[in-house]
């Protein structure tokens, strides 16, 4: 009876870390990421771990191969300023793999690049949810707030990244703008 027991549990066990292993291995891959950009001294010590993070964010999901595709497919639209393709790439990107935040940065890039604002700040608010330390949704909130006026909320997005990856030059320099602004103009 022991060993049957002993059995159950190593195979129940061995069920679970199937189950939870590759997610939580790359969440455990990320900690550990995150820990180290906040640690780093420098933006050069920075950035071979920023391009670590970021290869994690755009791995497509396990047996999906065609989200990474799409992406891809996007980002050359996005570059060409086609922006209507780019969207139906990255709508097609998110039917497959819902839970994909950085499929919803991207459409959320490209809604930015397209001028619709709202859209853009939606599709954020969706990446911030799948991944809440996402550095470069926060900017990229930064920027549509910027874009429409609205100066504290910009600031508070990219304190916000500063926050998690306080080594972002061009967040620093937007903040940094802002405060000025914010003070020169008694707001």
């Amino acid at each position: 009876m022991r060993i049957a027991l002993a059995t159950l549990i190593g195979v129940l066990a061995a069920l679970l870390a199937l189950a939870v292993g590759p997610a939580s291995g790359t969440e455990n891959r990320l900690d550990s990421l995150f820990d180290r950009l906040k640690a780093a001294d420098d933006p050069h010590a920075a950035a071979p771990i920023v391009r670590d993070i970021w290869a994690i964010w755009t791995q497509p999901p396990e047996g999906k191969p065609e989200v990474a595709l799409l992406m891809d497919a996007a980002a050359d639209h996005i570059r060409h300023e086609e922006y209507d393709k780019a969207l139906a790439a990255l709508d097609a990107a998110i039917d497959l793999a819902p839970d994909h935040a950085e499929a919803w940065n991207r459409r959320a890039t490209a809604f930015y690049r397209a001028g619709d604002y709202d859209a853009a700040a939606r599709d954020i608010a969706r990446t911030l949810a799948l991944e809440p330390r996402h550095f470069g949704a926060l900017s990229g909130l930064g920027l549509i707030n910027l874009a429409l006026g609205r100066l504290p909320e910009a600031l508070k997005a990219y304190e916000a990244a500063l926050a998690i990856n306080p080594h972002l030059v061009s967040a620093k320099r937007h903040a940094e703008a802002i405060r000025a602004a914010l003070k020169d103009g008694g707001i």
